[in-house]
């Protein structure tokens, strides 16, 4: 099937799945999208057991798209380039220490208890999985992935430092998580260094990638700032965005360093030094209503995509059970980092009465953790990497589909408990 045809299915799906979500179940557009292609999923599936060329057929559709590249170098710059453009630099600076920490120290320990407590599961359930696999599957995991995030936080009308908190932290943990998983990565089919060979290693990994992102989404984000700054056209202007963020990168690909630190630092200077002094207010209107459309319709075609991988998933009774067990891990292991990290910056900052709880709940995962779980089907073997595959695809679900669902009625809770509303 041509990758035309496959997207022109994607986007009547999306179509279709956000008329029906708006016109009759009116949940959140990331809920009601993945729920309706989950149940579309499980739908052809119980179809095939009646009319088995059905689920041959769409598991062939699926395979016709590289989830991979569709998200890790496509979708993920254009959603983290739309996410920073509305952060405010004064909001994130008066967040800067805690979201810094959550989204380092944060990510970091989770990946390690995560990890930890994936061994411990596997090797009671007799999996097979190393600590080496419990491990990539902790860095893939413990990101709270921006796709889903700031799509939730938009529709639910999250108080605004909450929002700017948990946004910030998206953004710059899913940097991390990339860059920690594809650091591990590297050490896949050979025996893994000394401690301190393998610290020095990624820290030179994480140095390169992190400046070096940041640096090039910098440069190219004052270029744009000129260029953008020198005429009065709203057409041109976005069209320089599309090539900032395409352009941004693919160099940074290239040139090994985190393209999506790229996206977001590029994105952040245009959407607050750009938007202040380069624009004008017709710019400033068309040039968000163009990514907040962008936004939507890569988040719809995302979750779609979400919703129908339950197609290609290995069903085996043990591998069920760890996806369940893994549920119940990933919530510990973001609520134990989440208040280790808050802890640090109690000297700084005081954070608000639950915001460990909340920030736990609210650490939902979408496409990109999926998206990683794929890529390890090239460099795991099979078994190991459908494991971890059902693993993933089991917390986001949950996340998505239970934790989701459930955040409007919490954030009222906690708000009428004492969690500012400004």
């Amino acid at each position: 099937m041509a990758i035309f045809d496959v997207l022109a299915v994607l986007m009547v799906l999306a179509a279709t799945f956000g008329w029906v979500n708006d016109r009759y179940a009116r949940l959140p557009v990331t809920v009601g999208i993945m729920a309706m292609g989950l149940t579309l999923s499980l739908a052809l599936v119980a179809l095939s057991l009646v009319y088995p060329p059905i689920k041959v057929d769409a598991e062939r559709f699926l395979a016709a798209l590289d989830f991979d590249q569709l998200l890790l170098h496509g979708a993920l710059g254009f959603l983290l380039f739309a996410g920073a453009l509305h952060i405010e630099l004064g909001d994130l600076r008066e967040h800067r220490v805690s979201i810094g920490v959550l989204a380092v120290v944060g990510t970091v320990l989770s990946t390690g208890i995560v990890g930890g407590l994936c061994w411990l599961v596997t090797c009671a359930l007799d999996l097979g999985l190393t600590p080496f696999h419990c491990l990539l599957f902790g860095a893939l995991i413990s990101p709270t992935d921006p796709i889903a995030v700031l799509g939730m936080l938009k529709s639910l009308g999250a108080p605004r430092h909450l929002e700017v908190q948990i946004a910030g932290e998206s953004l710059f943990n899913d940097c991390v998580g990339v860059v920690v998983f594809l650091a591990l990565l590297q050490y896949g089919g050979r025996p893994m260094p000394d401690a301190g060979t393998l610290g020095l290693d990624l820290l030179v990994l994480v140095l390169r990638e992190v400046l070096g992102g940041a640096a090039l989404g910098l440069l190219l984000g004052l270029l744009a700032y000129w260029m953008l700054k020198r005429i009065d056209n709203y057409q041109v202007e976005i069209l320089i965005s599309l090539a900032l963020v395409m352009a941004g990168y693919a160099w940074a690909e290239r040139l090994h360093l985190s393209a999506a630190i790229t996206a977001v630092t590029a994105g952040l200077l245009v959407g607050n030094q750009g938007r202040a002094f380069a624009m004008s207010e017709r710019t400033r209107q068309h040039l968000d209503t163009f990514w907040e459309l962008i936004d939507e319709i890569l988040n719809a075609l995302l979750f779609v995509l979400l919703g129908l991988e339950v197609l290609v998933l290995p069903v085996r009774p043990e591998y069920v059970l760890a996806g369940v067990l893994a549920i119940p891990a990933v919530l510990l292991a973001r609520f134990v980092a989440a208040g280790l990290s808050l802890q640090l910056v109690r000297a700084v900052v005081s954070p608000a009465p639950h915001m460990v709880k909340l920030l736990t709940w609210a650490g939902l995962r979408g496409g990109l953790p999926v998206a990683l779980a794929l890529v390890l089907r090239d460099h795991l073997p099979a078994r190991q990497a459908d494991l971890l595959l059902v693993m993933t695809y089991f917390v986001v679900a949950f996340s998505i589909l239970v934790q989701g669902l459930s955040m409007k009625p919490l954030l009222k809770l906690y708000v009428s408990a004492g969690l500012p509303k400004g």
